[in-house]
């Protein structure tokens, strides 16, 4: 088990109001002991000009779910996580509808974790792929 807490479905969603998660639309659809998702719709929120999901958007449902999958594993009251590298393979553009976002452990040390946050479109094809790398710090 990875996670110390497994928050429900409506606690992730309802923390993010009025922040960019918000305004590009992610929603978190599924959390396991190791494992979160989220879909994040491919519109004119998340597009680039030629009309593709914008690779900045892709990044942005990575970090996301990375970062908050890196929260859980921590007692908050006395750490707290904060990314230091992320990079993302675009493998395939997405035009319309959502996307799903799955992130999941690589590692998961005792002052830094990777995780891997792959990015599929409707047909469940793998349009992105994303590693993570956050820091675990401790709360002064």
């Amino acid at each position: 088990m990875a996670f110390l807490i497994i928050p429900t479905l409506d606690q992730l969603n309802n923390t993010n109001t009025k922040t960019m998660v918000d305004h590009l639309g992610i929603v978190f659809t599924a959390v396991s002991d190791k494992t979160i998702e989220a879909t994040m719709p491919v519109d004119e929120r998340t597009k680039q000009p030629m009309g593709l999901l914008h690779g900045g958007a892709n990044v942005v449902l990575a970090e996301t779910l990375g970062s908050l999958a890196a929260s859980l594993t921590v007692d908050r009251k006395e750490k707290s996580v904060v990314g230091l590298e992320i990079n993302a393979n675009h493998i395939r553009s997405v035009r319309e509808g959502l996307v799903r976002g799955v992130a999941s452990p690589i590692h998961l040390g005792g002052s830094t974790q990777i995780w891997e946050i792959k990015i599929y479109n409707e047909a469940n094809k793998l349009t992105c792929i994303s590693r993570l790398t956050m820091a675990i710090l401790d709360r002064k």
